[in-house]
């Protein structure tokens, strides 16, 4: 009997709503729902894709798992232990297992340190090392992501765009974490260069057994490093399942139409593409029922009144849809 493993992050009903204010006294006239209550689980060494138009409230949903902003509601778990909570002070002794690379590496890095301070800098602050000691850990970080240890001398404006992404990826694995929050880590990158750092993000997953929550709106790049894709659209998620499932079969017509956008990268294939009418609805006053039926081509008098809740429609592949939600009942 095969056993399922403990989720290392678990992400249950998350919400973050951000009150509006106009006028001399600050009077709150409205909220943002910027993410609307997601739930999902994250195995050791496995990486969720996170996927959705810009202002989804993809990199809201990462800030809140590393508690760089408190949620509104909702919990979350690390290795079964509940964080969202936790004081300052508490969730500082849990911070070397929960580590983030953020999307520009050029504005996470300290332009006045040199790289190898950048990188010395969590071990100095979390561990009790000899200087001697962190320097042979630094030099070979150096090694894992890539970079010469001549190189730890260096400003970080003496790096090029891909090389600065290793330092960020260095200094993240410094601690030896479980989980890595990557914030959109390719997208300011050449594309030969995306390539190269997401190879290295898979070969220090396999070596070091790493879980990425992997935020992202590139789906090719998504389709090559997730294990399981979660689709946001307006503050939920509304389908997740392992990648093959989703890009093969999707269950959700926001998913289709994402997935009909993607390039084709033969020039003979026909692609139909799907294209959607009217505008993303603003976070402040959403629709009500299924957010996605403005603009869902398949709606009817139910998706207007009702959210749809998310169901199983194939085994681990689930959808919020009505549709598929009749089609399965």
């Amino acid at each position: 009997m095969t056993r399922t493993p403990t989720p290392v992050l678990e992400v249950r009903d998350l919400k973050k709503h951000f009150p509006v204010r106009r006028g001399l006294f600050g009077r709150r006239v409205g909220t943002v729902y910027a993410v609307d209550g997601i739930s999902f689980a994250l195995n050791p060494g496995e990486t969720l894709g996170l996927v959705g138009e810009s202002g989804c409230g993809k990199s809201t949903a990462g800030k809140m798992i590393l508690k760089l902003i408190e949620p509104t509601a909702g919990e979350v778990y690390l290795n079964g232990e509940r964080i969202d909570g936790l004081a300052r002070g508490a969730m500082r002794q849990r911070r070397n297992r929960l580590q983030v690379v953020f999307q520009d590496p050029y504005s996470s890095l300290n332009p006045r340190q040199r790289a190898k301070d950048i990188v010395a800098e969590p071990l100095r602050n979390f561990e009790r090392l000899a200087g001697p000691e962190i320097e042979a850990r630094v030099a070979e970080l150096f090694e894992k992501v890539g970079l010469r240890r001549d190189q730890m001398v260096r400003f970080p404006h003496e790096f090029s765009g891909g090389q600065r992404q290793r330092l960020v990826i260095a200094r993240a694995l410094a601690l030896k974490p479980n989980v890595i929050v990557c914030d959109e880590p390719v997208s300011a990158l050449d594309v030969s260069v995306q390539a190269q750092v997401i190879n290295l993000l898979a070969d220090l997953q396999k070596n070091f057994g790493l879980a990425y929550v992997f935020i992202a709106h590139d789906l090719a790049v998504v389709e090559h490093i997730s294990h399981r894709v979660a689709v946001m659209y307006l503050g939920r998620i509304v389908e997740l399942a392992d990648k093959r499932s989703l890009f093969a079969n999707p269950q959700h017509p926001y998913t289709e139409a994402l997935l009909s956008a993607v390039p084709v990268p033969e020039p003979a294939a026909i692609s139909q593409r799907i294209v959607l009418q009217g505008d993303v609805p603003s976070p402040i006053s959403p629709p009500s029922g299924c957010h996605f039926h403005p603009r869902c081509p398949y709606a009817f008098a139910r998706c207007r009144s009702e959210p749809p809740a998310m169901r199983e429609v194939a085994p681990g592949h689930f959808a919020a849809c009505h549709l598929r939600a009749a089609s399965v009942a």
